[in-house]
């Protein structure tokens, strides 16, 4: 991951003092901003515009009529140079870096020791968006969207939890049930009542949520779907629970990009499943899940993919509700979907691939028992979840069952990760194609599907790979694989 260049904080100004060098069109902009300060503000420049001596007349700001002295900088709190003036901005920045004062140079972030942001204002609530000076139209791009987003008078909502804060943390002690109040106060019929100025609405509410709060807190859990590993594809309602969660139960393929919508101060607790090595037992998950949503908690148990698609959700659920704790679901796009997606490669044909099916690849005792005369039957199409290490025994079986070599066979290696890897074959040489590129990350092989009955193009990113010997629909490495309709009476 990038480092970030620029730490984001806020400075206060409130008293402090602040020098603005120059005195221009960009000048005046600088101290239009921190006129909304509580700041004393000094412009240096030999001219200024007309509305920094509108300012200067309303006891605003201080203006200094000339140039630039170095000894200006004395007890200021920031410096701006706005001057317009290359060798001037120089010597600004030089002498508040000599100095330990931090200087913005206009559009020179390497004369700068900090970089202004794009500012969404709902005072007291700020929003701040920066491109580290690289892109500035893309901040106001995202500066609009905010605007057009967040209600104009959110900062009374603020100015409302501020006076409230010591009165709530009086009436509810526990630091957890006081997080979850505000999480309904701000987000709820109190919100609603704040902004849209019915007073005694709110007052009303603030009573009930009071009375509420000093019973024993209630915890829950989310089951989150968060897709195959691009945290682009979270849906919204997993995101809004991320962000309600105190404790992220999280599981192996669960992209870390994904942790960053959640809470900084959220726990976590990793509870992975490694192929072949360390594994937290299902029933210490299903522990762990109840342990906390007693403790009265917000729980998001972190699922790669769809909960629902192989991801045991169902004995999970069956631990809470036996405990007596409420769960919620939310889905997830489920590998198969995205892969396909991410190489063009429709899942179902009209009046050519009528039905789809998903199958897992692992079994409790290896093979899992599929139906492997319908899955080798011509037509079918189905995608492979947990394949890899049975790719082998998922070709013999499927031959033995009559599948014809030659069915097409897609393999998406991290899809929709950086490093994906997507490889189209045959069934005959599978495992062949699994050996030989070293395909070992998270896969989905998908079998009877490509693109020329759908009329499409491979994708170029796709390989392709062949062996150069075909082998015969029974060859040496199948030669074991006995089906129960060829078994002996």
């Amino acid at each position: 991951m990038r480092h970030m260049r620029y730490f984001p904080l806020f400075a206060d100004l409130d008293g402090a003092h602040v020098l603005v060098v120059g005195g221009g069109e960009q000048a005046t902009q600088k101290v239009r901003l921190l006129a909304k300060t509580g700041a004393h503000i000094t412009v240096v420049a030999e001219s200024v515009t007309d509305e920094l001596a509108g300012l200067e007349e309303d006891n605003a700001i201080w203006i200094v009529l000339r140039t630039f002295l170095a000894r200006d900088l004395e007890g200021q709190r920031l410096a701006f140079a706005a001057t317009g003036d290359a060798a001037l901005d120089l010597a600004v920045s030089r002498a508040a870096r000599a100095r330990g004062i931090p200087v913005n140079v206009v559009d020179r972030p390497e004369l700068s020791t900090f970089i202004m942001p794009a500012i969404v204002d709902r005072a007291p609530v700020t929003v701040a968006i920066g491109t580290e000076g690289a892109a500035p139209t893309l901040a106001r791009e995202v500066k609009t969207r905010l605007e057009a987003l967040l209600p104009a008078n959110l900062g009374a909502l603020a100015r409302r939890a501020a006076d409230l804060r010591a009165a709530v943390a009086r009436a509810v002690p526990d630091a957890l049930a006081r997080r979850h109040l505000w999480q309904r106060l701000l987000a709820g019929p109190f919100r609603h009542a704040v902004l849209g100025g019915a007073e005694a609405e709110a007052r009303s509410i603030l009573e009930a949520e009071l009375e509420g709060a000093a019973r024993p807190a209630v915890g829950r859990v989310h089951l989150i779907g968060c897709g195959p590993g691009d945290p682009d594809l979270l849906t919204l309602k997993a995101l809004q629970r991320l962000q309600e969660a105190d404790v992220l139960v999280v599981d192996r393929l669960v992209d870390r990009r994904v942790l960053e919508y959640a809470r900084r101060d959220a726990e976590r607790i990793l509870v992975g499943k490694t192929p072949r090595g360390p594994s937290t037992p299902q029933a210490e998950i299903n522990r762990i899940l109840v342990r906390e949503a007693r403790a009265g908690k917000v729980v998001a148990r972190l699922k790669g993919g769809d909960p629902f698609i192989f991801g045991r959700a169902g004995e999970e659920m069956a631990a809470l509700q036996a405990a007596g704790i409420a769960v919620e679901v939310v889905p997830g796009i489920t590998a198969a979907h995205a892969c396909a997606a991410r190489v063009g490669l429709p899942v179902t044909l009209r009046e050519r691939v009528r039905h789809f099916s998903v199958v897992t690849g692992a079994g409790a005792d290896g093979v899992p028992d599929l139906d492997w005369q319908a899955l080798a039957r011509p037509g079918a199409a189905f995608a492979v979840y947990m394949g890899l290490a049975n790719a082998p025994l998922l070709r013999c079986h499927l031959l033995a069952a009559g599948a014809d070599p030659a069915t097409p066979v897609v393999v998406v290696e991290n899809g929709t990760r950086a490093d994906e890897r997507a490889v189209a074959t045959t069934l005959a040489d599978l495992t062949d194609c699994v050996s030989g590129l070293a395909i070992a990350g998270p896969a989905v092989i998908f079998v009877g599907l490509d693109w020329v009955q759908a009329g499409l193009a491979r994708p170029e990113h796709v390989a392709v790979h062949r062996r150069l010997r075909q082998p015969a629909a029974r060859d040496r490495d199948c030669q074991d694989i006995v089906l129960p309709s060829e078994a002996a009476p």
